[in-house]
C-alpha cells in the first residue's frame, strides 16, 4: 500500500505549491525514489512549471457520463426536473422543449431513477485531461486539469487519484487551496496532510477553516509555516493553544522568492533549504512508524 500525503492550505498564496515541488525533490533525492508527485489542483495546475525537461509519457481525456433526453420518448411530466437537485434539467411542457445542461449535471443518476419513459440515456461529456510525465527523476508527476468552461472539479480529481492509486510506494499530493469540495477530495483517505499556512491575519483565518476541516475528517497534520519572519505570532499562539505540531518553519527570503518565481526547485540547489524539508520528512516517517 502507498503511504499518501496531501499538502493543502487555507488559502492560495502561501506557499504550497513551493512545499509540494520541494518536498517531491527532497522525498526522492533523500528517501525514497520510488515517490509519485500528483497535482490535484486541476483548475490551476502549476507543479509542471517547476520541471524544465519534463517529457510527456500520457495522456488521457477524463469524462463524465451525461444524461441525454431522446424527445421522441419524453412525455414532458417534468418528474426528472423535480429529482434534479443540481438545476441541470429544463423541461416546458408547453412547447415539447426538454434539455440537460452538461456543465451543471453531477452524474449523480436521479434523473434516471425518475424518468418512467425509458427517455434518458448516457453519454460521455469530456471534462478535463489526465497526464503523466517523465521528469527525470521519481516516479513523475501526474497532473490533472480542467477542460474550460467545465465546473467538474472532484469528478477529475477522483479520475487522476484513481490512476495514482498503488503507483509508488509514496505518493504527494498536491491539492487546490482552500476548503471547497475538491479539497475534501484532494484530502481524502489522506495519511497524514501537510497544512501550509504563513504567519499573517488572512493566513491564520484560513487556517483555523482549513483545520476545522481536517480535524472533522479525523486526519492526522500538522502545520508548515510558510514565510516565516513576515507578519506577526498570531499564528504561533493560536497553534500553540490548539496543540497543533509545527512540521519547519521556512523563512522567508526575497532571493528564494525571486528564484520560486523562475520556476526553480531551491532544496535542489541550496543545501541550507533543502535541509527544511527533510527535516518535514523525518517528522512524517516518525509518525509513519507509530
Amino acid at each position: 500500500m502507498s503511504f499518501k500525503i496531501t499538502v493543502a492550505s487555507g488559502k492560495g498564496g502561501t506557499g504550497k505549491t513551493t512545499v509540494a515541488t520541494n518536498l517531491y525533490w527532497s522525498l526522492v533525492k533523500n528517501f525514497d525514489n520510488d515517490t509519485l508527485l500528483v497535482d490535484c489542483d486541476v483548475e490551476e495546475p502549476d507543479d509542471l512549471l517547476f520541471f524544465k525537461n519534463a517529457i510527456l509519457r500520457s495522456e488521457v481525456k477524463v469524462t463524465q457520463a451525461v444524461p441525454e433526453i431522446n424527445t421522441s420518448k419524453c412525455t414532458y411530466c417534468r418528474k426528472c426536473v423535480e429529482y434534479c437537485e443540481y438545476n441541470a434539467i429544463t423541461v416546458i411542457p408547453p412547447v415539447q422543449y426538454a434539455s440537460i445542461a452538461p456543465d451543471l449535471c453531477h452524474s449523480c443518476g436521479a434523473c434516471l431513477y425518475a424518468c418512467q419513459d425509458d427517455a434518458l440515456i448516457e453519454k460521455d461529456h469530456e471534462i478535463g485531461l489526465m497526464s503523466g510525465y517523465d521528469v527525470g527523476f521519481g516516479k513523475g508527476l501526474l497532473e490533472g486539469r480542467l477542460k474550460i468552461g467545465s465546473a467538474a472539479q472532484t469528478p477529475v480529481i477522483r479520475r487522476v487519484k484513481k490512476e495514482a492509486l498503488d503507483a509508488a510506494s509514496v505518493i504527494l499530493f498536491d491539492a487546490p487551496p482552500g476548503t471547497s469540495c475538491s479539497v475534501v477530495t484532494s484530502v481524502l483517505d489522506a495519511d497524514f496532510v501537510i497544512m501550509v499556512t504563513e504567519p499573517t491575519p488572512f493566513g491564520l483565518h484560513d487556517l483555523k477553516i482549513a483545520v476545522e476541516l481536517i480535524r472533522e475528517m479525523d486526519l492526522p497534520f500538522g502545520v508548515v509555516i510558510n514565510k516565516a519572519g513576515l507578519g506577526d505570532r498570531a499564528v504561533y499562539d493560536y497553534l500553540e493553544d490548539e496543540g497543533i505540531d509545527i512540521l519547519e518553519e521556512i523563512p522567508f527570503n526575497e532571493e528564494y522568492a525571486r528564484k520560486f518565481s523562475e520556476g526553480m526547485i531551491l532544496s535542489r540547489i541550496d543545501k541550507n533549504y533543502a535541509i527544511h524539508y527533510q527535516k518535514i520528512i523525518r517528522k512524517i516517517l516518525e509518525f509513519k512508524q507509530q
